[in-house]
């Protein structure tokens, strides 16, 4: 398990020989120091009192860096503790160590230490021996708000040193989370006042085995944190769900996006549409810090209402105290994308639909049977119709003609979500009885669930206006089929 960033880092500490223990332990086990000791350490000025801790580079305020002073005076003189040192005033610096925490201002925090001091943190590979570097680690691990408890712990006490090692557990202010940790505290006295001259903390190490606990409920639990990051409708939150190295295959895009830019990128776009999702069918896998949600999810997408079904691979990783995105596959479902079917009867009779559309005498009516990009290429009009408006205009005239159509010859193709249908038509107008007949071609493509017209193109018979032309061989099969 990861341990948090907001926790120092202590392990079982190395005592050097001029160290070594001359008195047994005494074990306490989920204990703070006892109430009367804790009374006489007293508290330190709170984060109120001493104000925000500046920023890096910020000139520090007169006021500030006095309150600064006198919490770190005030702290030295309850540290001013006997040389003959007793176990409870050793749990006791503890305490200390932690109201300090508790101020907020990694300086306090920092003048808890030796001069010399040598902190090994839980999350950091660098060894802290001076004040300005613990001070530096504690500028991070205090954003967390830490709070500490000890759990189980052995005290050691020797001439002019002592050490309190075993498990304690911090409570994340800011994150409600629980972590626990060993530590080592190694406590010398220095210009009369105890210090901390060794602090090392480590991450539990059958947890480090076992990896992050986490059930198949949390880990479905996880879309929620990403699908919530779609509502805010800002890529950047969305990409922050990804791992430094998370890998996105889109939907609908052929580039895997490999960083943060990338996958902020692709975002950009498909906000647009203002997704929300919801998972349909989940199968979970969960390993030694990592977990799979697997399955298939819908997406109903607010700027349109469209409601679109997708396969999902979701691998999360534990980085930075959380679980991220490491890797997001999400495709099509397939059996979507396999032709439709249909056949050539059925090809005819959506013919059927266009031509009961007309019967309507509604111009919507009729237009709707086109689909989003049609195109029609009408019969007594020259001008190519190319969307919703300009076909529900011919047909508004067209309509008060009450035509009726009947197919007198038909000629069916099929393909892959496309048909077509081509051959002659005869109107009969209701308006005046005459007859007409023409030509046509229509292509049928299969969206939103329906076939609909995605070309139509209606011409004259041109040998009523260029003269009869050569008829072209009929096979004897052909004419007795026509006879």
């Amino acid at each position: 398990m990861k341990f948090s960033a907001a926790i120092v880092g202590f392990s079982f500490l190395c005592v050097a020989s001029g160290f070594a223990p001359n008195s047994h332990p005494k074990q306490y086990t989920a204990l703070h120091a006892p109430e009367n000791t804790i009374t006489r350490i007293g508290t330190i000025a709170s984060s109120t009192e001493l104000g925000a801790r500046p920023k890096k580079g910020a000139k520090k305020s007169g006021n500030s860096v006095n309150l600064v002073t006198k919490a770190r005076n005030e702290m030295n003189e309850k540290a001013k503790l006997g040389d003959s040192i007793s176990e409870k005033e050793v749990r006791a610096l503890f305490e200390l160590w932690n109201s300090a925490l508790a101020t907020g201002d990694s300086r306090i925090v920092a003048a808890r230490y030796a001069k010399k001091p040598v902190l090994l943190p839980t999350v950091s590979d660098q060894p802290r021996t001076d004040y300005e570097s613990v001070k530096d680690y504690f500028d991070s691990f205090l954003l967390k708000k830490p709070q500490g408890k000890i759990v189980d712990g052995i005290i050691h006490i020797g001439n002019g040193w002592a050490s309190d090692m075993g498990i304690y557990e911090f409570t994340m202010g800011a994150t409600g989370d629980k972590v626990k940790a060993r530590y080592t505290y190694n406590y010398i006295k220095e210009d009369g006042v105890w210090k901390i001259q060794h602090h090392h903390s480590s991450v539990m190490p059958e947890e480090i085995a076992m990896g992050k606990a986490i059930t198949e409920d949390e880990v479905r639990g996880l879309f929620s944190l990403w699908n919530n990051a779609l509502a805010t409708l800002d890529p950047k939150k969305v990409a922050s769900r990804y791992a430094k190295k998370g890998v996105l295959l889109p939907t609908v895009s052929d580039v895997p996006r490999t960083d943060f830019t990338s996958i902020e990128d692709y975002f950009i776009n498909f906000l647009k549409l203002k997704p929300q999702g919801e998972i349909l069918e989940s199968h979970v896998t969960i390993g030694t810090n990592w977990c799979q949600d697997a399955g298939i999810y819908e997406f109903t997408m607010g700027a349109t209402g469209k409601k679109v079904k997708g396969r999902y691979s979701f691998i999360y990783v534990y980085e930075d105290d959380e679980w991220k995105i490491s890797h997001h596959h999400s495709s099509v479902m397939p059996e979507g994308t396999m032709a439709k079917e249909i056949s050539e009867e059925e090809v005819k009779n959506l013919f059927q639909l266009w031509n009961s559309a007309l019967a309507t005498l509604d111009p919507d009516a009729v237009a709707k049977r086109y689909a989003k990009n049609a195109v029609l290429l009408p019969t007594v009009s020259d001008i190519p119709r190319t969307d919703y408006g300009l076909i529900k205009d011919y047909f508004v005239g067209f309509l008060d003609k009450k035509p009726q159509g009947e197919i007198l010859e038909s000629n069916v193709t099929l393909g892959h979500n496309w048909c077509q249908d081509a051959g002659i038509y005869e109107f009969t107008m209701g308006a005046t009885g005459d007859k007409v007949k023409g030509r046509y071609s229509f292509v049928y493509v299969y969206e939103d669930g329906e076939w609909k017209i995605a070309h139509h193109h209606s011409s004259v018979m041109p040998e009523a206006f260029l003269g009869p032309a050569p008829k072209p061989a009929v096979s004897q099969e052909k004419e007795a089929a026509m006879a």
